[in-house]
């Protein structure tokens, strides 16, 4: 199968016809990644163009907040995949500062203790190379794999085949723990709900091969997406009629599909405006709230596609403190790339030893990974996983004392309904007392010491945010028997009632969730208009050419 383009336009699509020099106008509902590239095609291409955005800002999912003297991103942080990237692209152009994460993790176990270094590094080696054996097998066996099978029982699959070949356990354990290590590798394994947004006893097997990225690194977006996304905005800011506050409660289509049909789009302040074509990059979560916005009703077809397909919650927690104290003693934030020193800190560690540095598998990690936290049933009942990234170990000047903690799924909707149902003062307070039991286990931590208090929170809250569809980004679940069939028919839209879907849920499989996806998914509805409907020679370059148009799973 492979993604829809003006190459493989269906015969029965008509060509739009317009009084001789009337230039096509075009609404985009959303003024996101989506919707700032599909604005800049078609503009380039003379079309009129008009953004209606329900927020007060560009940018949708990409967003930044100040934490001290920090800017930081609410919304992604990162660039998935360096092969064949359009966003690695702009950032080289813009000049983003780009971290490369070394491979330094480190691995908390259910008692709140340190795994030893080799073993934890080992360990998630095997759980990367159980993730690559899981594509492999869904790309290979998606028509025998029942849709109720999830990546969870493939890790546990897998990890009994695993001792029964090896045979011993790892030399870091005790002969006699096959058991255990088992164990420990399948709460490893639970970091995958990270990627997802869920976890990954709901990741569906049959479609796992739907979530393979683009070849190449992930790149940590140091100074954040900011001048990426206002790269993408210039010339739709310059050239179309942006216009904030404006949600969309209404699309009316023509009864019919005659050449002279156009769209009306009410707005919730009541404003009613007609264009000749409209595409609406709203959220894939918005869209399963909102089906009743569109006259006459969705096609069945893909009124059930919307429903199908799933909606990952992901949230991002920043704690900052004075310090990067589990750094240890005269650490000099940003590792080798410079930056100030810290201060000494006052007191003794009270839970570990100190960390080796250097840029070996021992230095000072980048991640850390609490898994099945025993000691903190009192504020974490469910014993969800915690994962954190080391903000101090990026390049100067965008190094900071800072850990963000990743949270998906139950949790994260945990976290966001104990905010909404506390008064916005207690917040910090709140978010304090629920990473406490995972900060206060690294190194060099001490009770006593300053340094070990957080001096600034900050998290996000999509999965209460009616713009993000009430989460962060689309993925594929059990239960499901025709996921890759239901991104097509939403990519497909309704051309014949002249609405058009885009984002990141009808991005190519190589892209699917990611930035990349979101811009590919603007620009190619936006060339389809262009070439398909009103008969034009695209006048710019594709950034998709090589990824898009190729054979798909």
């Amino acid at each position: 199968m492979s993604t829809t383009t003006s190459e493989d336009t269906p015969p029965e699509m008509l060509r739009r016809l317009l009084p001789a020099g009337r230039v096509p106008h075009v609404c985009i509902v959303g003024a996101g990644m989506t919707g700032l590239r599909c604005a800049e095609v078609l503009i380039k291409n003379g079309f009129k163009v008009d953004i209606l955005e329900g927020r007060g800002r560009m940018g949708g999912r990409i967003h930044q907040s100040q934490l001290g003297d920090h800017l930081v991103d609410l919304g992604p942080n990162w660039i998935h995949g360096t092969e064949n990237n359009p966003i690695l692209d702009i950032a080289r152009e813009v000049k983003s500062s780009l971290h490369t994460w070394k491979e330094r993790q480190r691995v908390l176990d259910e008692h709140g203790t340190l795994l030893d270094t080799a073993y934890s590094t080992d360990s998630l080696q095997r759980v990367w190379g159980i993730v690559a054996a899981a594509f492999h097998h869904s790309d290979e066996n998606v028509d025998s794999i029942h849709a109720d099978e999830s990546l969870a029982d493939f890790f546990r699959s897998s990890i009994d085949r695993l001792f029964d070949e090896d045979g011993e356990p790892h030399k870091a354990l005790a002969d006699g723990q096959h058991d255990r290590e088992k164990q420990l590798l399948l709460w490893i394994a639970e970091f995958w709900g990270v990627i997802i947004g869920d976890p990954i006893q709901r990741q569906s097997l049959k479609f796992f091969f739907l979530e393979m990225g683009l070849d190449g690194e992930n790149l940590f977006v140091a100074d954040t997406y900011k001048d990426i996304l206002a790269n993408v905005a210039k010339l739709p800011l310059e050239k179309a009629d942006v216009r904030y506050g404006k949600k969309v409660v209404g699309i009316r289509a023509a009864e019919s599909s005659d050449e002279d049909g156009s769209v009306a789009v009410t707005t919730a302040d009541g404003e009613t405006r007609e264009y000749d074509e409209v595409v609406v990059t709203a959220p894939l979560g918005w869209l399963k709230r909102n089906k009743e916005a569109f006259s006459p009703s969705l096609p069945p077809r893909l009124a059930q596609a919307i429903d199908a397909i799933s909606y990952g919650n992901l949230e991002k927690f920043y704690l900052s403190f004075p310090r990067a104290f589990w750094r240890g003693p005269d650490v000099v934030v940003g590792g080798g790339g410079g930056g100030g020193s810290d201060a000494r800190a006052n007191g003794s560690p009270q839970h570990q030893d100190a960390m080796p540095d250097g840029d070996g598998p021992g230095g000072n990690p980048n991640f850390f990974y609490w898994l099945h936290p025993l000691y903190a049933q009192d504020s974490n009942p469910q014993l969800w996983m915690q994962e954190a990234v080391d903000l101090s170990a990026v390049d100067a000047p965008h190094a900071q004392p800072t850990l963000l903690f990743y949270t998906f799924g139950p949790c994260s909707k945990h976290l966001t309904s104990l905010l909404a149902e506390s008064p916005a003062s207690s917040h910090d307070d709140l978010l304090k007392s629920f990473f406490e039991p995972y900060y206060s286990r690294l190194p060099f931590y001490s009770a006593e010491s300053a340094d070990c208090v957080p001096s600034a929170v900050l998290g996000t809250n999509w999965s209460a945010d009616e713009m993000a569809g009430y989460g962060s980004y689309s993925n594929f679940q059990v239960g499901l028997t025709a996921a890759d069939v239901d991104i097509e028919v939403m990519r497909e839209g309704m051309p014949d009632r002249r609405i058009w879907l885009a984002g990141e849920h009808t991005a190519p499989f190589v892209a699917s969730g990611t930035v990349a996806g979101a811009y590919w998914s603007g620009e190619v509805v936006a060339e389809r208009i262009v070439v398909d409907a009103y008969g034009k020679s695209r006048v710019d370059a594709r950034t998709y050419e090589s990824v898009v148009v190729k054979s798909e799973p």
